[in-house]
């Protein structure tokens, strides 16, 4: 059984393809071991980074755990995962529109048992080795951004990266923003920053609960949800590389975009 439906992994492969730098064959006999097809480490990467399979046990006779590691480094190298992410974004918003009058930004603490760049204690998991994920999603929770730190880390010093990955669209954003945060973002700094960017600011007040089904928080604990529900290799990071860790949310949110594209277009584009 495949670890994602064909009708969603083969536009994101098609592509893909087109992003993957050309390799020349320079060997003078031409007798080498001929190199593995990069259908084949696409669909291990998939694997990884959906069921969370370690490497070594993925592997085969069509492709060994050094192989994918290589070539998983050669398109991160090429920048190949963050670029297609960055069409899957640009499609979203040419067929169905980002709504980025409104947008969302939380953290998410994650186990990283194997430590690495990204992992420090975490707080709420008896001081194991955590990462965070400062995600911003607009509206409709389609992620936009994802800044990797240690899960010590507050979420108020990650707010500023988080929301400088808007930078990466070259069309021009909405003139009136509202940034939607939840208790821990409640201070003076957080505010005067979303003044600073010429946002407005609906921040829940520490000390008063309130139904998160009340606000328009909740599209980013749903986007949340389908990192860590839906790809274990985020919910359980081994990856001791930031880059890696990045590559690997970028490949996600591409399944993402790509999922929530075809579930839209079913009722607009029939």
């Amino acid at each position: 059984m495949p670890a994602v439906p064909s009708c969603i992994i083969e536009p994101i492969w098609d592509q893909f393809q087109m992003l993957i730098p050309a390799v020349a064959d320079e060997h003078p006999l031409g007798c080498h071991r001929p190199r593995i097809p990069d259908r084949v480490v696409f669909d291990k990467l998939v694997q990884v980074l959906v069921p969370g399979a370690a490497y070594e046990r993925i592997s085969d006779t069509t492709c060994s755990a050094t192989t994918i590691r290589r070539r998983r480094d050669e398109w991160i190298e090429a920048g190949a995962l963050k670029e297609l992410e960055q069409f899957c974004l640009e499609g979203y918003e040419k067929m169905v529109g980002l709504q980025l009058e409104n947008l969302a930004v939380d953290g998410c603490i994650t186990k990283a048992p194997c430590g690495g760049e990204a992992a420090g204690r975490s707080p709420v998991d008896r001081g194991k080795q955590g990462t965070k994920r400062s995600l911003l999603v607009e509206g409709a929770g389609i992620p936009l951004g994802t800044v990797v730190a240690p899960a010590n880390r507050h979420d108020s010093p990650l707010l500023r990266p988080t929301l400088e990955t808007l930078s990466r669209f070259g069309f021009d954003l909405p003139e009136r923003i509202t940034v939607h945060l939840d208790a821990d973002y409640d201070s003076k700094g957080t505010r005067g920053l979303l003044a600073e960017l010429g946002c407005e600011a609906r921040i829940a007040a520490k000390g008063v609960p309130a139904p998160i089904q009340n606000t328009s928080r909740w599209v980013v604990e749903r986007t949340n949800s389908w990192h860590n529900r839906g790809f274990q290799k985020l919910a359980v990071c081994t990856e001791k590389r930031i880059r890696v860790i990045e590559a690997f949310i970028a490949l996600a949110n591409s399944i993402i975009i790509t999922r929530r594209l075809l579930r839209e277009a079913w009722t607009t584009h029939r």
